[in-house]
C-alpha cells in the first residue's frame, strides 16, 4: 500500500516548485524507509526542472543528495536498521546483472541505472527525489553516513562528493600529481577539499580572482583567472589531469594545452549546448579528454569514509522548503558558497 508523504516538486517545466504530496511505495522485502532530514540543490536539479536536458516528468520532486534516518525496513533487509544514518545518492536501481553492475560500476549500467528522480522504475512508476520528507530505496542502493559526518554537511557529498571523488580515485590523483580543477562551485569546492585530502599539488582555475581566498582555505595551493589570457601561457603543458566542473562549454583546446603528455582532462559538468574543438589538441600531447560521471555504491561509501577520515564535508548554506526557488535563482547568479541544503523538516 502507498502511503502519501509532503514534498515540493515542479508542477511543469520551468514552473516554480511548489508544495504537494507524493506517493511512496509500501515497505519491500528489501527496502528501507528513510526520514529524511537534508536534501542538498544539485545545478542538475534545476537544468533537470526546466528541461534543460530533454523532456521531463511532471510533476517532479527533484534531489539526489539525500541524508536521513532509516525508520522501518523490510523482512528481508540485512545491512540496516532502524536509527541507522543513510544516504541516497542518484540513483536507486540498475539491472544488476550487466557486466557494469557486477563491477559495482552500477553508473555505467548497460540497461541504464534508474534515477532517483525524474525516472521510472520497474513497475513504470515516475521516481521522486529529496525534496520530500520520505523516501523507501532498496537496501543495496543505500549507503551509511558515518558518524563523524554531520548528516547537513554529508548530503551534498552524495553527488558533489562523489562526483569529484570517482575521477580524482580513478586518475590517481595523489602525491607528486598536479591537479586542476576548473570551477569553485557546489562540485570544485569539493574537488578541491578532496584533491588536496589525496595529497596532491592543487590549482583552481576561476575566471577571476574573487574566490582565491576560498580557494586557498578548502586546499588550493595556486589559484589563477582563467580570464587573463596570459593564464594559458604561463600554465602550459602544467597538470597531470584537470577535471572540469562547470555547465557552461569551454575552450576545450585551450584547456587541453594546460595538460603534460598522457594528462587528462575530465569533464564533470555537464553543458547543456554542444562543443566543438580542435583534435590537434589532443594528438599533439597524447592527452585525453574524457568524462566521469558519479561513482558506484561500493566507491561511494568508500568516499563517505574517505570524508569522515579526513573530515571533510560540504560548504553549505541551509535553508527552508519555501526558499527553495529562491535559491534556484542564487545557484544560477553563483551566489551560495557552496552547496545550499535544505532542511525537509520544514516541508
Amino acid at each position: 500500500m502507498t502511503t502519501n508523504v509532503p514534498a515540493y516538486a515542479a508542477p511543469a517545466a520551468k514552473a516554480p516548485l511548489e508544495r504537494t504530496t507524493v506517493p511512496r511505495r509500501a515497505v519491500g522485502a528489501h527496502d528501507v524507509l528513510i526520514e529524511i532530514k537534508y536534501a542538498g540543490i544539485c545545478h542538475s536539479d534545476i537544468h533537470q526542472v526546466r528541461d534543460g536536458w530533454g523532456e521531463g516528468i511532471y510533476p517532479m520532486v527533484p534531489g539526489h543528495e539525500i541524508a536521513g534516518v532509516v525508520t522501518e525496513v523490510g523482512t528481508s533487509v540485512t545491512r540496516f536498521r532502524a536509527g541507522d544514518r543513510v544516504g541516497v545518492g542518484c540513483f536507486v536501481d540498475s539491472c544488476r546483472e550487466c557486466a557494469y553492475c557486477a563491477q559495482g560500476l552500477e553508473q555505467y549500467c548497460t540497461r541504464g541505472m534508474t534515477g532517483t528522480y525524474n525516472d521510472r522504475d520497474k513497475n513504470g512508476d515516475p521516481t521522486h527525489g529529496g525534496y520530500s520528507t520520505h523516501i523507501v530505496v532498496d537496501e543495496n542502493y543505500t549507503v551509511r553516513v558515518p558518524d563523524a559526518l554531520p548528516l547537513d554537511v554529508a548530503a551534498p557529498l552524495l553527488c558533489a562528493g562523489i562526483t569529484l571523488y570517482s575521477p580524482l580515485s580513478h586518475w590517481k590523483a595523489g602525491p607528486g600529481k598536479k591537479v586542476a580543477i576548473v570551477g569553485l562551485g557546489g562540485l570544485g569546492h569539493m574537488g578541491v577539499k578532496i584533491a588536496h585530502a589525496m595529497g596532491a599539488e592543487v590549482t583552481v582555475l576561476s575566471q577571476t580572482l574573487r574566490k582565491e581566498a576560498d580557494g586557498r582555505k578548502l586546499g588550493a595551493d595556486h589559484f589563477h583567472a582563467t580570464g587573463d589570457p596570459a593564464t594559458f601561457e604561463k600554465l602550459a603543458g602544467t597538470f597531470d589531469l584537470i577535471v572540469s566542473t562547470v555547465s557552461a562549454p569551454l575552450d576545450f583546446g585551450a584547456y587541453l594545452g594546460l595538460l603534460k603528455t598522457d594528462g587528462a582532462l575530465v569533464n564533470v559538468g555537464a553543458p547543456e549546448e554542444p562543443i566543438s574543438f580542435n583534435l590537434f589538441s589532443l594528438i599533439t600531447g597524447r592527452r585525453t579528454l574524457a568524462g566521469s560521471m558519479i561513482g558506484g555504491i561500493a566507491e561511494t561509501q568508500e568516499m563517505l569514509d574517505f570524508c569522515a577520515e579526513h573530515g571533510l564535508g560540504a560548504e553549505i548554506e541551509v535553508i527552508r522548503a519555501d526558499q527553495i526557488n529562491e535559491a534556484y535563482e542564487r545557484v544560477l547568479a553563483s551566489d551560495v558558497r557552496y552547496r545550499f541544503v535544505i532542511d525537509t523538516a520544514t516541508i
